[in-house]
């Protein structure tokens, strides 16, 4: 008997724990019955990550050595303004696979990729119903093919059979690097290799080249000296390469322990473009990028000054790029895209 009470206090409380639940479930079903309805209780994280979301924009863009990344720095630096737009620059993996996360994944709305690489993904069929799913903003500027190489490598034709990196196989220099090969009937042999580490490896005879297209100038190339064995290969226009790319230059001012102060290395260049996803007019990612664009627009100017990439200063927002239809606020995306 002395043990009793005790053992009778413990047995209510866990009977009382025990019914709570069942208690509990009663007051559901009377809610669910529509009796004792009551209002649902607020959840303050919830809306917080709604309003959250209703203002962000993802911007994938490019490996940390490049101008891609730079430019998506000052888009978040010029637009962000922490409350009616977010904006989040994504360090990406290149033109093609930019557009493939562009397309598939949740959060990127926006990415920058070469103006060929549609292009090339329509015409290997690599994307379902890309062309009506990609649109662009604007066209930035042009992107230099850099072919920067060893001492004894003097001409293109000096590659063939050598081994030339053209960095990752997703990438937009991998596209571009087989084009303007191809176009001049050179066949070398591809690695895939990081930027950093292709620098490395050419530094120590491991590979011939290696092949970057990016905005001049490339902080990949901004400390390599003068007695460092290694320059910029020329290369040249053809009648080929004329159709799709521009005539352009590395000088001194870019890269003075490459390029002699009296002597610019003639090259290659290919568009940057501002692409989105086509988001059908009325959605909530929809109105997102029409506030990004709107934004863009009106602060333009402070793109154009100092610290952002000189490279804005080549920008111009109504210029037309060949091949893409341009993302318009004013006119509604037809039915049936944007379900990802």
């Amino acid at each position: 008997m002395a043990y009793g009470k005790p053992a009778t206090r413990r047995g209510l409380l866990l009977a009382g724990a025990l019914a709570l639940p069942a208690l509990r479930s009663a007051e559901a079903q009377e809610d669910e019955w529509g009796r004792r309805r009551r209002p649902a209780p607020r959840n303050p994280a919830a809306s917080m990550a709604a309003r959250a979301n209703a203002s962000t924009i993802g911007v994938i863009s490019g490996g940390v050595d490049g101008t891609y990344v730079r430019i998506a720095a000052d888009l978040a630096a010029v637009l962000d303004d922490g409350d009616r737009l977010r904006v989040l620059p994504i360090i990406g993996r290149g033109s093609v696979q930019n557009i493939s996360d562009i397309l598939f994944l949740r959060g990127v709305d926006v990415g920058i990729v070469q103006s060929d690489a549609l292009a090339f993904v329509r015409s290997r069929q690599m994307f379902p119903g890309v062309n009506q799913l990609i649109q662009y903003i604007a066209k930035l500027y042009d992107e230099e093919v850099h072919v920067l190489a060893r001492r004894e490598i003097a001409r293109p034709q000096d590659l063939a059979g050598r081994r030339v990196n053209v960095d990752l196989a997703s990438s937009g220099t991998a596209m571009t690097a087989a084009l303007i090969l191809d176009a001049l009937g050179i066949q070398a042999q591809m690695t895939n290799d990081p930027q950093d580490v292709a620098l490395d490896k050419l530094r120590r005879g491991e590979i011939a080249a290696l092949v970057y297209v990016t905005g001049k100038p490339a902080r990949l190339f901004t400390g390599i000296v003068a007695d460092s064995g290694l320059h910029f290969l020329p290369l040249p226009m053809t009648p080929e390469l004329i159709e799709t790319y521009l005539p352009a230059r590395l000088g001194h001012e870019q890269y003075p322990g490459l390029v002699p102060a009296d002597a610019p290395v003639d090259t290659l260049a290919v568009g940057a473009v501002m692409a989105v996803y086509a988001w059908p007019a009325g959605t909530e990612r929809y109105r997102n990028l029409s506030n990004f664009v709107e934004a863009l627009s009106a602060r333009f100017e402070n793109f154009l000054r100092p610290p952002r990439h000189p490279k804005w200063r080549e920008v111009n927002l109504d210029a037309q790029v060949p091949g893409w239809v341009r993302f318009d606020p004013g006119q509604a995306t037809p039915a049936g895209r944007g379900q990802r």
